[in-house]
């Protein structure tokens, strides 16, 4: 599957992410089924499909801004903490605001 063919909201998913999307539909949908599978507790596997849904609205953001959407990603998967974001975008925003007066 070559990227271009790939919807938007998909490119910036890691491949363990489009793993994990493969197993949930092969599953029905069945949480249970996939921490089986995974042989994890069914809490750890919906704290990856809430983070796998943030990393999809995300993706869809990044074309209004990539910067803000970069610093979300950033932060879904653990390299940023949140606070420091909520700063660098307010200063982000601030500063792009100033720059168009």
């Amino acid at each position: 599957m070559a990227i271009e063919l790939l919807p938007d909201w998909m490119t910036g998913l890691e491949e363990e992410d489009v793993s994990f999307i493969k197993k949930f539909i092969l599953a029905s949908g069945s949480l249970k089924e996939v921490a089986a599978q995974y042989g994890v507790t069914y809490p750890t596997v919906r704290l990856r499909l809430d983070r796998l849904i943030q990393k999809i609205r995300i993706g869809e953001d990044t074309a209004a801004d990539p910067y803000i959407a970069t610093i979300k990603r950033l932060v879904v998967n653990d390299k940023l903490d949140f606070d420091t974001a909520k700063l660098l975008i307010a200063e982000y925003k601030r500063t792009k605001g100033t720059d168009l007066g």
